[in-house]
């Protein structure tokens, strides 16, 4: 007995020295890239996985999380490589950096070779209230007029038709020009057949919304934190219904009941998704509604604020 609590004892030590001397590189990583003219957010977690060896997974301007097979590290500066996904024809994408203080500082070469410079910073702890009281309900949209809400693009196909606010054909994304921390958000939404869509929470999470009734649960269909959080079942109803959502998020975790059904419960989304407006994720940020894939419908858009 005593050499059993002495072994135990042995791996806790052992278990505490390793958590005391973590790599300062590990943990999730905000992005904020110089690409093409623009800044663009981007996202990086690192993580070590046996005994010396650094993995993560990486969120561009746009696309899911990927996954990064090795992070190579040499005296604090990382290097690593991944491969194309949604970008056009061409090379890996490559990625250098060295840790400054409490920065990367690091490079991209893009798929067609041009480099680019980025910087991140370590992505915030947000707090949590597990008894959270809600303010009065705010409708975002008044069914007369988009006024509130702001399209990312010069022409905006959104408009309110009979009450509906919709988007019929790919163009712009739509954002709220108010913005908020941490609340619930019920709405009511419907799409044609094979379309896609989605709902941002502060701008930077994605909710997916799309045509996948019968499919598989997946975090890039129906109901999912796009390429971060599945839900444990597929609650899409056929396309051409009225279909609800309600979202709660607290901090960065996130309760979806959909159609009735608890599919994702207070899970933790590890950080931004793709097409996310920013990277600054301590701070409160707008809705967007995603226009620049399909049709789309809201038919009520409610959201009541957590309060102090």
């Amino acid at each position: 007995m005593k050499s059993i609590v002495l072994f135990l004892a042995i791996c806790f030590a052992g278990l505490t020295a390793f958590s005391q001397e973590m790599n300062p590189l590990e943990g999730r990583w905000d992005i904020e890239m110089d690409f093409e003219g623009k800044t663009v957010p981007s996202w990086l977690e690192i993580r070590h996985s046996g005994h010396a060896t650094l993995v993560g997974r990486f969120v561009f301007a746009f696309g899911s999380a990927r996954p990064v097979a090795e992070i190579i590290e040499d005296e604090g500066s990382i290097s690593f490589s991944i491969p194309r996904q949604w970008e056009p024809e061409g090379g890996n994408m490559e990625f250098n950096a060295e840790f400054m203080g409490t920065e990367l500082i690091g490079t991209m070469k893009y798929v067609d070779g041009k480099q680019y410079n980025w910087k991140a910073t370590k992505a915030p702890t947000l707090d949590y209230n597990d008894n959270p009281k809600f303010g009065a309900p705010i409708a975002l949209f008044n069914t007369n007029n988009v006024q509130g809400w702001h399209a990312d693009k010069e022409e905006n196909q959104w408009a309110v038709d009979k009450g509906i606010l919709t988007s019929p054909q790919s163009g712009a994304n739509l954002i709220s020009d108010e913005k908020f921390q941490d609340f619930k958000l019920t709405t009511t939404f419907r799409y044609p057949k094979g379309s896609n869509s989605g709902i941002y929470l502060r701008g930077r999470y994605e909710v997916q919304i799309a045509d996948n009734k019968d499919l598989p649960p997946s975090d890039i269909y129906f109901g999912g934190i796009y390429g971060f959080l599945e839900p444990n079942e597929n609650a899409a109803k056929a396309a051409g219904k009225w279909q609800t959502y309600e979202i709660t998020l607290i901090g960065n975790r996130v309760s979806i009941v959909a159609n009735g059904k608890n599919i994702i419960n207070n899970q933790t989304i590890p950080g931004i998704t793709g097409g996310a407006l920013d990277s600054k994720e301590g701070e409160p940020g707008p809705f967007m509604l995603q226009g620049d894939h399909g049709p789309i419908e809201f038919k009520s858009f409610v959201v009541e604020p957590v309060v102090n």
